[in-house]
């Protein structure tokens, strides 16, 4: 016999039945298939931020081991002598007992080289190797980094850019603490300086999300890319393989691409420290923005296909989930279920943003995220167009 209780709870769950079935029979075909199309788009988005966004914000810092490995530094530079003179005195200072410096000098038209033979007066652990200008021969960064790696001395290697520095003096120990017997890629996060206005805020925002994209996905077996400001390998682990050679031709590469040919998922790991974290120095004017991803979009084509996959489905769920909202609200008129899709979807995004915000020390641009993330793929839309008539026009 039912209790009060059991009675009332089973009327109560008919009602919701029926009016589940009500509401489903009151459906036409259309918004049946808008809302089908509107769910899955919604569960995908919502499956990618828990799986694959927010293991950065999870990962654990790695144990300092007893033992700490020599590491060779290289950092390539091409007319960069004023941010040398700022920069590499918080690389050279590292608090690490034993470690090299190596800046190619690559073709460089100021003082550079002067400031480094001063420099070399002072830190004993930094060394300089210099890329002649050969009109008859041009070449890129991936030369100056193969000539970095030949001069090295020793197995584990970390690459910075010249406008880049470490935002702690455990950057060096924290990677060599991420080594194991296995590991021949760290990844780490590479950030841009807070400055002011609106450019510098999606400037952050998009360098966040490409880390929590391809941090996350190396933190689930499935490593793509890095950044040249903070990655490190082993030096044999280069020339064991073919280095950049199936992509020496291509100006842009050299972290992701050689990443997405020779990272597995039983090679790499993440690291994500607050002492890790290096920063750079963003670009000012759009015009250079504009350049500059142009540049890293150019790439995206010969990932392999499984890294194509995973990124397409971030991307076409997102596509699908703003198409059906906008549908969903007119011309269907289903402004409950729109709404209630979209802030359920707000909710997982902002939490999740705000906890890699906190790991990796960014701040100022939370709240602008939901206007960032229609109008970043626009962008990255029009960018790759503009590659590709480029491409044609050659």
């Amino acid at each position: 016999m039912l209790t009060d209780f059991e009675f009332f709870y089973t009327i109560a769950a008919d009602n919701r039945q029926k009016k589940v079935e009500q509401y489903f029979n009151s459906l036409t075909q259309l918004q049946l298939i808008v809302l089908s199309i509107f769910a899955l788009a919604l569960l995908a988005q919502v499956i990618y931020y828990f799986v694959v966004y927010l293991r950065p914000s999870l990962n654990k810092p790695p144990q300092v081991s007893a033992k700490q490995n020599p590491i060779s530094v290289i950092i390539c530079a091409r007319n960069e002598c004023d941010n040398l003179r700022q920069f590499l005195p918080k690389i050279l200072e590292q608090d690490y007992p034993d470690f090299e410096v190596i800046v190619v000098n690559d073709c460089s038209a100021d003082d550079t080289l002067l400031l480094l033979g001063e420099m070399e007066l002072k830190y004993k652990n930094l060394r300089h190797t210099n890329i002649e200008i050969d009109r008859k021969f041009a070449h890129g960064k991936k030369l100056a980094i193969t000539i970095g790696l030949k001069s090295a001395k020793n197995e584990y290697v970390v690459l910075t850019d010249a406008d880049c520095y470490p935002v702690g003096n455990q950057w060096l120990a924290d990677i060599e603490a991420s080594y194991s017997d296995k590991t021949e890629f760290v990844l780490g996060y590479g950030g841009y300086e807070t400055r002011k206005g609106l450019l510098n805020k999606l400037i952050r925002y998009d360098t966040l999300s490409i880390a929590m994209q391809y941090l996350g996905l190396a933190k689930i077996h499935h490593p793509y890319m890095g950044v040249g400001r903070n990655i490190s390998y082993r030096r044999s682990t280069f020339f064991g393989g073919s280095g950049f050679q199936s992509h020496y031709h291509l100006t842009s590469g050299d972290d992701d691409l050689f990443v997405n040919e020779f990272a597995t998922k039983n090679n790499t790991c993440i690291l994500t420290t607050k002492s890790s974290i290096t920063r750079s120095i963003p670009c000012e004017r759009f015009a250079d923005w504009v350049k500059q991803k142009k540049r890293h979009l150019s790439t995206w084509t010969h990932y392999r296909a499984g890294t194509k996959f995973c990124l397409s489905i971030e991307l076409l769920s997102r596509f699908l989930f703003y198409v059906a909202l906008a549908v969903t609200i007119c011309p269907l008129g289903l402004y409950v279920e729109a709404a209630s899709a979209y802030v359920l979807r707000l909710i997982v995004q902002i939490v999740v943003y705000k906890l890699n915000m906190r790991k990796f020390e960014e701040r100022g641009f939370l709240f602008l995220i939901p206007i960032f993330d229609v109008v970043l793929p626009v962008f990255h839309l029009a960018f790759n167009i503009l590659n590709l008539r480029d491409k044609r026009c050659q």
